[in-house]
């Protein structure tokens, strides 16, 4: 046999071999989808639609289940600490002290942002380090100072559970329960947190004079003028809704003292030195139910927060460009931006509290 016929007898081989390598190195790329019954979440007035990842479609199973999870302490390492702990939704799913507390008292550095309408935020956490409300849900598990607890644990003892074995299998299918099925319930659940139809949404949106009093009128102007407060540079009204967020990352001067930075923010995701400082833009929607105020929760009510922003912030070298002192404002122009942030508190969905099942569970601990 000749050179030529024996290369086209052998380059069949190879080329078969070589695909089953690479199927053989290539990692399972099908999705994890959940059954079940499609839910469509229904944005109220104000909002835009909800975004939802391809991958993670919801079910009235994956919310159902991940509403449970959320209330639920087997996610920490003690069964002391569930996501709820710090995500009140007597507190507007947020937490009223300046820093929550985890398992054995522990704290941390950062103030817990509220869940209601974090399903419009691009990223997660004050850093952004998480870019999906799905991968949110591993950090506070495996946070030393939080939950304390590994992935690995959660999903063993889920899988010892025969209640959460069944409602997993109605949910993702008669299979091991992983933390992907975990993560991706309580993301579920967390996209129908969300609040709109606000006295200012009805005004604004709904074209209802009545629905806010003439206060809140001049606090929007002050609110949205660049001659005036300019506060929607950084918290957005769009012409059919908003968002008050422009999903962005400021230095406001928070983190900042005696020279040098106390928590350098976006840089730890970056870094990049023009980061050090900056936080994520909070959405001001039901502010008035989340206090206390910014990253570190060191400003206590709105007013310390107004006075804040007159102030100029805190200075320091990465202060944004938008920010400056305010004092022009007057005493009216203040309280008149305080009527208009009270007026951003919307209305929430029904059963966004503690289910049946996590009652039962906690009544049995």
């Amino acid at each position: 046999m000749n050179s030529q016929k024996l290369f086209f007898l052998i380059l069949p081989i190879t080329i078969a071999a070589s695909a089953l390598l690479l199927q053989s190195q290539s990692p399972n790329t099908t999705p994890l989808l959940p059954i079940g019954r499609p839910v469509h979440i229904k944005a109220p007035l104000g909002l835009p639609p909800v975004p939802i990842p391809p991958d993670n479609p919801p079910t009235a199973e994956t919310i159902a289940l991940g509403r449970r999870l959320y209330y639920d302490p087997i996610l920490s390492l003690d069964n002391t600490v569930s996501c709820a702990t710090c995500h009140a939704p007597q507190y507007g799913f947020a937490d009223p002290k300046p820093v929550s507390q985890g398992v054995g008292r522990r704290t941390g550095t950062r103030n817990s942002p509220t869940v209601l309408n974090a399903a419009y935020f691009k990223v997660q956490f004050w850093d952004g380090r998480a870019p999906s409300l799905e991968k949110q849900a591993e950090g506070p598990v495996e946070n030393p100072v939080e939950m304390a607890n590994t992935l690995a644990t959660v999903e063993e003892r889920l899988n010892a559970d025969p209640s959460y074995r069944e409602q997993f299998a109605n949910a993702w299918g008669p299979k091991p329960i992983t933390y992907e099925m975990v993560e991706k319930s309580i993301a579920s659940f967390e996209r129908t947190v969300i609040s709109g139809n606000s006295p200012f949404d009805r005004w604004k949106y709904g074209h209802d004079e009545q629905a806010v009093d003439d206060s809140v009128k001049r606090g929007f102007v002050v609110f949205t003028s660049k001659e005036k407060g300019n506060c929607a540079a950084c918290h957005t009204i769009q012409e059919n809704y908003a968002l008050f967020t422009d999903n962005q990352f400021h230095n406001v001067g928070v983190g900042f003292d005696m020279g040098q930075f106390t928590d350098v923010g976006l840089y730890a995701v970056t870094h990049n030195e023009a980061d050090k400082g900056k936080f994520k833009t909070p959405s001001l929607r039901n502010i008035a139910q989340t206090a206390p105020y910014m990253s570190d929760g060191s400003l206590k009510n709105l007013k310390d927060v107004i006075d804040f922003y007159i102030g100029a912030g805190n200075s320091n070298p990465n202060l944004d460009g938008e920010i400056h002192v305010l004092d022009f404002l007057s005493g009216q122009e203040r309280a008149d931006l305080k009527a208009f942030l009270n007026s951003l508190t919307g209305e929430v969905p029904p059963n966004l509290g503690p289910p049946e099942e996590a009652v039962k569970t906690q009544a049995q601990k």
